[in-house]
Order: structure tokens, then C-alpha cells, then sequence
């Protein structure tokens, strides 16, 4: 079940927008509880994974680290694409 609050979130998977690639992409990183999300930096967390797998990968990726991170700390859930305005005005180049 996914949170409506961060507190509720104990599991990567309960964060809203985040499935099974999405777990795998943060483990990746090095990133295994939510917690670990309050105070990333969305576009330093989309390039590492790029780095990491030696491939460029699709936007909407960023757009969902930005929703995981804004909800963990303190964002209503919203869905990943509600974020995709905010990353082409900020983020032209992707």
C-alpha cells in the first residue's frame, strides 16, 4: 500500500510513483529507506544513475526522483508527471 504521508513510507515501494525499477534504481545508488530521500538532490541522484549504468536515461526518471524526494519531505502525494513543468523549465536540456 502506498503512503499518503512520509512517515507511513518504512519501504522504498511505499512511496507514491515508486515500483520494483524504480527500487532497483535507488538501490543502485546506494539508497535503501526512504529517509535517505529527505535532502537529495533529484538532478545529482538522475545523473549518478546515468553514470552508474553507462546510459542516458529517460526524463520522466528525474521527474519521479523529484516527486519521491519532494514527498519525503512533506509534499502531498502527486503523481511523477506533475513534476515534469517544473524539470523542462529548470532542466531544458532533458
Amino acid at each position: 500500500m502506498k503512503a499518503q504521508q512520509a512517515g507511513q513510507a518504512l519501504k522504498l515501494e511505499q512511496i507514491p510513483n515508486i515500483g520494483p525499477a524504480m527500487v532497483g534504481d535507488f538501490e543502485r545508488l546506494g539508497i535503501d529507506q526512504p529517509a535517505q530521500l529527505v535532502g537529495a538532490d533529484p538532478l545529482l541522484l538522475y545523473r549518478r544513475l546515468c553514470e552508474v549504468t553507462g546510459m542516458r536515461h529517460d526524463p520522466c526518471v528525474l521527474d519521479t526522483f523529484i516527486s519521491a524526494v519532494r514527498f519525503m519531505e512533506g509534499a502531498p502525494p502527486h503523481p511523477w508527471w506533475h513534476y515534469t513543468a517544473e524539470r523542462k523549465l529548470r532542466h531544458p536540456d532533458l
